[in-house]
């Protein structure tokens, strides 16, 4: 053991500091080549591949030649205008000027679409310290029109000279409606993705039809889905989706909902014919309000204490319908609520309708959006005919007026005559006929439709 520790001692190292090599090579020629060898960012100092340094025989220019033509891609800004955009390019205000006055004519400079990408070219300068010269300008419009300014009649070898001309090139579009059908399967999502259809087009679908159905418990895996959206397609080969313009579902070949966009609001109405509107909560009956939610002094009792509910002023007899889609999950007498329906329906959410002459209803039954489920009485702690409503979510109760209603509306003479027609439309596309590539208008090569207008640009200045 003494000798081993006797051999570690002897091979001890050095305490004393090491000297450190140089970082850089101190003679330039050799730094160069040793910069050129370096694996670190451009930012940095690195240089791009391997260089030789400059000999005595390299003679500096006193400027660097310029390029011809300087291509580059601008977008337009949300915010920004079309003339700051150009201006942050290069353009000069001269090219700026009659690049606007000739876009103009064509559209509107304010419907130019945030995000619209600018094709530009710039041209040789004149001399130096001037702008370039605007040669070309190009970019999509609108989903059918493609604008194109370029510099036209100039000499052989001149660097400017000629006049700005606009060229617009209409693109042939077909706006055929893109249908697509398909089973739910365990996921209405998953299958409608798979299937091609867009996100947002699956996410209205759901939103429209949860209105009308049970989406958790009415939908089962072997029902089919119907849906056709507003679809634009291109003769160049771009594709643009729209809006939902009819939800559909099918059991056993079977429409269980069909509802088609309808109006200049865009609600969804029952395709069954009837073009009934099923957006929203329906007003139980059609009386006005007289008592609502919170504390009150009770008519009867005598006292102060919580009213849990709103009451709706309406002659006895008139019928009260289900707000929305439901379950009957109580029917009969609830001590001074008198002859009540509660009906339990989708979200954690529950009504009760209080004080009936009589019920249309009995527990466990399925009841419809506006269906008929009794009439308006004055049994239990009542002063006389009216509906006491409340509404429950989770058991606790809320205030009914949270909760808007809607009209129920329905089309009726020459306007349900439009909307049958639409909705007979609407389902004469064929499924996917939409996807299909846009032949040709004869057996020419396809080519945009083309028109070129020019504006002496020199003789509106003059004016």
């Amino acid at each position: 053991m003494i000798g081993l520790g006797a051999v570690a001692l002897a091979f001890w190292p050095s305490m004393a500091p090491l000297e450190a090599r140089t970082a850089m090579p101190q003679d330039d020629n050799v730094r160069d080549e040793f910069r050129s060898q370096m694996i670190m960012p451009l930012a940095l100092g690195a240089d791009s591949g391997r260089r030789m340094g400059p000999t005595a025989k390299v003679i500096p220019l006193a400027s660097a030649p310029e390029r011809p033509q300087i291509s580059m891609l601008a977008t337009l800004a949300p915010g920004d205008s079309f003339a700051s955009m150009l201006r942050r390019a290069g353009v000069s205000s001269g090219d700026i000027g009659q690049v606007s006055a000739l876009v103009g004519q064509a559209m509107p400079l304010a419907e130019i679409e945030p995000g619209t990408q600018i094709d530009i070219v710039l041209g040789r300068r004149a001399e130096e310290g001037v702008p370039r010269p605007l040669d070309t300008l190009k970019f999509r419009a609108r989903f059918d029109l493609e604008l194109e300014v370029a510099r036209q009649g100039v000499a052989e070898g001149a660097s400017t000279g000629g006049m700005l001309a606009l060229q617009k090139n209409v693109i042939r579009v077909d706006d055929t409606p893109l249908r697509v059908r398909g089973f739910v399967g365990a996921s209405l999502y998953r299958s409608m993705r798979a299937a091609g259809v867009p996100a947002s087009a699956v996410q209205d679908y759901i939103k429209a039809l949860d209105n009308q159905i049970n989406m958790d418990r009415e939908v089962a895996s072997t029902d089919e889905f119907d849906i056709v959206i507003a679809y634009r397609r291109a003769a160049t080969g771009e594709r643009q989706a729209g809006k939902l313009l009819y939800a559909g579902l099918e059991r056993d070949r079977k429409p269980r909902t069909q509802l088609m966009r309808w109006g200049d609001e865009g609600r969804f109405f029952e395709a069954s014919g009837v073009g009934e509107q099923r957006n929203g909560l329906v007003a139980p009956v059609p009386g006005q309000i007289s008592s609502r939610f919170g504390m009150r002094r009770h008519p009867i009792l005598g006292y102060r204490r919580m009213h849990s509910g709103m009451d709706f002023r309406a002659r006895r007899g008139t019928p009260i319908v289900a707000v929305t889609d439901g379950t009957v999950s109580s029917a009969g007498r609830a001590g001074g609520c008198g002859i009540a329906v509660k009906l339990k329906h989708g979200g954690n959410l529950s009504t009760r309708y209080c004080h009936m002459s009589r019920m249309s209803v009995q527990r466990g039954q399925q009841v419809r959006r506006g269906q008929v489920i009794g009439y308006v009485g004055s049994t239990g702690l009542s002063t006389g005919p009216h509906l006491h409503y409340e509404m429950y979510r989770g058991g606790k109760a809320i205030n009914p007026a949270s909760v808007k209603f809607v009209t129920r509306a329905q089309l009726s003479g020459a306007e349900l005559a439009d909307f049958r027609r639409q909705l007979s439309k609407l389902k004469e596309v064929e499924v996917g006929a939409a996807l299909q590539d846009l032949t040709p208008l004869n057996n020419e090569a396809e080519e945009p439709l083309r028109e070129i207008e020019k504006i002496d640009l020199a003789a509106r200045t003059a004016e």
